[in-house]
């Protein structure tokens, strides 16, 4: 078994109202009820978050962030709230958009405008340890080919402002509005990564390293890479494999950065951009492009040769029966932007979906 690398996550939730099933920006009311270590309030009043702590096993994360889920519902039910996982919430709220009481949060609507007033959307974001930065910008962006097919396992925000999108993940299709979000490089080295970032503070178009948003990115204040590209997931299994695959391609790319050894994926940054917009597009229902050769496939079989791919890495980080079973559940299921359809299909209603964000994010 090779070194287990430590992870964490943070999850984004969504605070709707369980009478009207609509976003109501009462997170400081759950949030008063629960200690400041592993919860914080986000831009918009109507969404909080969650952040596990580091570990090096599956199952004490999943244990974790179990645990995490069910002391934000226990606060908020009381106060007739509750808590759904999902890029986006089907029902908005009737007060509109409320900004967080925040001198940075203030700065982000006064600067982005409408940008930071629709930020209605929830993300789940995987943190990988990696001490040495020279080597995370290189292994960021060897990873980097390969996030499309997380994007799309995460996918659960088909509804935009109360009509169906047309998309598995219309978060992400919004998060790229942001002038940082996308992909990561070209850099050879972190200074040059670190100039980036300097001159992006320097343009204005940014106040500080923190709203850097890269769909990988290394954190500013501590050793890790961090996953940004995912949704919120509402069932925390999902929530798992991403964190599990993500680790593994991280490790994976490390130990071939070592051994000299070319990367996996290697196509072109205008296909990899068409290639994100395709898993935002249509999720786990339809055709990923292949970042070996740039072709389309649909997204089971790149999902299912990914994890064959990494098999060894995962079995020598302990990981490949989890995975593998965590996988296999996925694709059998489908994504949740496919299953709140189905929810809505039954009557027509997007309070239904709501109703199955608010069990699948319960869960066990």
């Amino acid at each position: 078994m090779t070194h287990k690398v430590a992870l964490g996550v943070e999850e984004e939730f969504h605070v709707v109202d369980l009478v009207s099933r609509r976003l109501t920006p009462q997170a400081h009311v759950v949030l008063d009820g629960l200690p400041e270590a592993g919860f914080s309030a986000e831009l918009q009043r109507a969404v909080v978050e969650t952040n596990s702590e580091p570990t090096t096993d599956l199952a004490t994360l999943r244990a974790g962030l179990v645990d995490l889920r069910r002391r934000l519902i226990a606060s908020a039910e009381p106060h007739g709230l509750g808590i759904a996982s999902a890029g986006t919430s089907p029902l908005h709220g009737a007060s509109g958009f409320v900004i967080t009481a925040d001198d940075r949060y203030q700065y982000l609507h006064d600067t982005y405008q409408f940008i930071a007033r629709e930020q209605l959307i929830c993300g789940a974001q995987v943190h990988v340890d990696i001490d040495d930065r020279d080597l995370a910008v290189l292994v960021a962006q060897r990873v980097e080919p390969w996030l499309p097919a997380l994007l799309a396992l995460s996918a659960s925000s088909p509804y935009w402002f109360e009509a169906d999108s047309g998309y598995a993940s219309s978060r992400a299709v919004a998060w790229q509005r942001w002038p940082t979000a996308g992909m990561v490089g070209p850099f050879a080295g972190a200074a040059e990564y670190d100039q980036a970032v300097a001159d992006l503070v320097t343009s204005g178009v940014i106040d500080d390293a923190g709203m850097v948003y890269f769909d990988i990115r290394l954190s500013a204040h501590v050793p890790t890479m961090e996953l940004r590209i995912c949704d919120a997931c509402p069932l925390v299994d999902d929530v798992i494999l991403l964190a599990g695959l993500f680790r593994a391609l991280v490790v994976r790319e490390t130990a071939a950065i070592q051994a000299g050894s070319p990367p996996r994926g290697d196509i072109r940054p205008t296909l990899l951009r068409a290639g994100h917009w395709r898993a935002a597009r249509s999720g786990l229902e339809g055709d990923l492009i292949s970042p070996v050769d740039g072709k389309p496939v649909p997204a089971p079989g790149l999902i299912e040769w990914l994890l064959e791919d990494l098999r060894p890495t995962l079995e020598q980080l302990d990981d490949w029966p989890t995975i593998a079973g965590l996988a296999a559940d996925a694709l059998a299921r489908g994504s949740s932007a496919a299953r709140q359809r189905a929810a809505f299909n039954k009557r027509g209603q997007l309070s239904d979906v709501v109703d199955l964000l608010l069990k699948e994010t319960a869960g066990d």
